[in-house]
């Protein structure tokens, strides 16, 4: 294994989540690790939140505001009355909600424990929404409460970025410009930027990093990760600081902004690991051949390249004029998808063609040196779907690389991680998932695809099951037809609890339109198959799509106020579609009957676009009646309302049948005798089998001793050792596919199989767990 002196430092800026870790650095890191890279990775969205919400840390808080001239609301007024009931009760709350001291739980529901400012206002009926046995959720719902106060405080005055999962986002988004961040940047830290540097001098001072890696998933990250940038170059001017993640992958693939690179040497696209990795061989070698050469003395321009580099990079671009060609030309420096400014201070993207790394080979995420024990499980939302987002902690994997549909009209499908689908072996993934256990003693995972695929996750499940490695996971899908009840009931028994996907549109038309590959029908049959299978379902919905006509979206919320009437969707979320320029519809407005009007690109990010909908509604103003209903209907009420009910203008009324989910579900499925081809799977145990002597003669009985209850089943005397054969096969041996096609060839003469598979025997094994996948 090759190693390297080189000291690697991976950072998770402000914020993301405050349950569990983002997983980008734990990939680098255990990819990184593989390779005999010295790597430290820290989570300062989490660092940020602990030393704030600390009582220290609200006093510096309370100080700043009394030492301010702030223009305060009479809730802020309020809170700065209580400073004394906040600073005693702050870290008691930390610690509950991080699950340090659920002995807590009864002093926050039931006594004036906490200071209540305006979040408590629209408190809902807590017992009817978790009962007489939910005492620690309603006290974390509560506790979430109180912390969101204090974020409402910190935003209207010292930190009027703040956001439990964001900071600064705005500054971000649709940034064609560097100007307002720059600004921003520019100016003197506020006191949140001061304690996050503070903790970033700390840490490069613990690590002393050669090299300083950041993660940009959203734009709620990018802000937070200049400003450590920036502090690292001030604290320790030797060390390259890199960018890559979600936000630049969308945003800055056409970068021209010389700025930047005054925070930011090497800015990579798309998945990390090959960039990285080469970015890190280069800088590897150059430290063993110029130890003693002080970089630092370079100008910033040239602070990422050795002398002999440099002039190589002169010497290349005399030679060779750069031309826009599909094939990546020579360069001296041995790059992948990598944005740098060079010595003449322009960016400049090279991508050298070396191989991706392949999905199997990026390894197992290490997540050691972060502080699991530290994160904090909030209840923003009392749906227990919609909560999975927020509370308790993940570990994050993912199945399967990019998107096995990749046609969504609005997705990114043309950029890589979605366009390139690759897989890996179900026993690799099992051994991730029992390495991950191993290190962090959790059991719980979220499979973060884009679309899981149905096969692959059958194939994890039968893993899972044969090994019986006993995990709880969740994670995204699209609901296609090969969700069948039996695969829904195979992916519970392995351990999955929900799943979230795509609806989009509830409009066959729209739908088409969106190339989702789904219709309503087969959306209701198989969120009822999950639903059958004990595994929540979470809805993602769009409104404001192409030609979407007012009749449309008011018919989608009929059909979505359907889905959750039937009781097979527990959860969603209404977005507003937006047209980025990396999707079908961004790249070909025309055909989708919508015209681009801006922005134009400019020297920093650009993807999100402006466009105009001559055939559609107003689309604007149907979101926060669409919001409303929504909110309501995944806790249940008001399911019976006119859909007028949630406008406060006029609307059409629906054209959907009001029967229209009920008959989906009503439509029968494939007879068994139909499934000739497909597999057979027991979930149960191996049975007992006896013969016996009843009234209507010798039958063959076999026992089943499960879970929670045991069975008999009886069949003629000439199938009981068959069936008994088969069931003990099915329990004992995972790795044969056995096919109905062969099970029949197998089945006693003398006797139909066809009707076997209508009896009272075989439909009894079918409700026990059979599967015919």
């Amino acid at each position: 294994m090759p190693t390297s002196s080189l000291r690697i430092l991976l950072i998770t800026p402000p914020l993301t989540q405050l349950n569990t870790p983002y997983p980008a650095t734990a990939y680098i890191k255990g990819f990184l690790g593989a390779r005999g890279y010295s790597v430290t990775q820290a989570d300062l969205g989490l660092e940020l939140v602990l030393k704030l919400f600390s009582k220290p840390g609200l006093t510096r808080v309370f100080d700043a505001i009394a030492a301010g001239s702030f223009s305060l609301s009479d809730n802020a007024r309020r809170m700065l009355r209580l400073r004394q009931s906040y600073l005693s009760t702050i870290e008691p709350v930390v610690r509950f909600l991080q699950n340090k001291d659920n002995t807590l739980a009864p002093r926050i529901c039931h006594s004036r424990f906490l200071p209540e400012a305006s979040r408590f206002d629209n408190i809902a009926d807590l017992e009817t929404a978790f009962g007489t046995m939910g005492l620690t959720d309603q006290a974390r719902h509560l506790a979430t409460l109180y912390l969101e106060d204090l974020g409402d405080l910190i935003k209207e005055t010292v930190g009027p970025q703040f956001g439990f999962s964001r900071y600064a986002e705005k500054l971000a988004m649709s940034a064609t410009t560097f100007d307002a961040l720059h600004e921003a940047l520019q100016a003197p830290p506020n006191l949140l930027d001061q304690m996050l540097q503070e903790l970033v001098d700390e840490l490069v001072a613990r690590v002393q990093p050669d090299v300083a890696g950041f993660t940009v998933p959203f734009p709620g990250n990018l802000y937070g990760a200049l400003r450590l940038a920036g502090r690292i170059k001030q604290f320790s001017p030797h060390t390259r600081t890199l960018m890559g993640g979600g936000y630049p992958n969308t945003e800055l693939r056409q970068i021209r902004e010389p700025r930047f690179f005054d925070y930011i040497d090497y800015l990579t696209l798309d998945d990390g690991e090959g960039p990285w990795l080469r970015l890190l061989e280069y800088l590897n070698r150059k430290e063993e051949r110029h130890a003693e050469l002080a970089e630092a003395s370079l100008p910033l321009a040239n602070l990422s390249f050795g002398n002999e580099a440099v002039e190589m990079l002169r010497q290349a671009q005399h030679d060779s004029p750069r031309e826009q060609t599909d094939v990546p030309e020579f360069h001296p420096l041995p790059f992948q998808r990598t944005f740098l400014r060079n010595a003449a201070g322009e960016v400049e993207y090279i991508n050298q063609p070396f191989p991706d790394i392949p999905h199997p080979e990026v390894g197992t995420p290490d997540y050691s040196d972060l502080p699991l024990s530290e994160y904090l499980s909030v209840i923003e939302v009392l749906n227990p779907m919609h909560r999975l987002w927020s509370d308790g902690r993940w570990n994050k994997l993912t199945v399967a690389h990019g998107c096995y549909w990749k046609r969504c009209s609005f997705c990114d499908v043309t950029l890589d991680y979605i366009s390139r689908y690759e897989t890996a072996p179900s026993a690799l993934l099992v051994d991730r998932i029992e390495q991950i256990i191993a290190q962090t003693g959790q059991t719980g995972f979220h499979f973060v695809d884009e679309a899981a695929p149905p096969l692959a996750l059958r194939d994890l499940a039968i893993e899972l099951l044969k090994r019986r490695v006993n995990i709880t996971w969740w994670g995204n899908i699209r609901f296609e037809k090969t969700f069948t009840p039996d695969l829904c009931r195979l992916l519970a028994a392995s351990g999955c609890i929900a799943v979230s996907g795509g609806l989009e549109v509830a409009s066959d038309r729209l739908l088409a339109l969106m190339e989702k590959g789904v219709t309503i029908a087969q959306v209701a049959r198989v969120t009822d198959g999950f639903t059958q299978a004990g595994i929540m379902v979470h809805a993602y919905l769009m409104y404001g799509f192409p030609t979407e006509t007012a009749q449309e979206t008011v018919d989608s919320l009929e059909v979505v106020r359907q889905l959750f009437e039937a009781g097979i969707v527990q959860s969603g979320y209404w977005h507003r579609f937006s047209m980025t320029a990396h999707s079908p519809v961004g790249k070909n407005p025309a055909k989708y009957q919508v015209a681009a009007t801006g922005p134009e690109p400019g020297p920093f990010a650009w993807n999100d676009l402006w466009h105009d909908d001559p055939t559609g509604t107003d689309h604007e103003q149907f979101g926060p009646g669409l919001a409303k209903a929504l909110y309501n209907y995944l806790h249940g009420v008001a399911l019976h309302e006119p859909l007028s009910f949630w406008f406060d203008f006029r609307v059409p009324k629906s054209t959907v049948p009001r029967q229209l989910i009920q008959k989906a579900l009503q439509e029968p499925g494939k007879p068994d005798f139909a499934k000739q081809n497909q597999r057979l799977f027991w979930l149960g145990n191996a049975p007992e089998l006896r013969q016996e002597n009843i009234k209507k003669g010798p039958r063959a009985v076999l026992t089943f001793y499960e879970q929670a209850e045991d069975f008999e089943v009886s069949v003629p005397p000439a199938l009981g050792p068959w069936l008994h054969a088969l069931l003990t096969r099915l329990t004992t041996d995972y790795d044969t596919k056995v096919l109905l096609k062969e099970v029949t060839q197998s089945f006693p003469a003398g006797h139909s199989f066809e009707r076997f598979l209508e009896s009272a025997a075989w439909l009894t094994l079918r409700e026990k767990g059979l599967l015919v996948l």
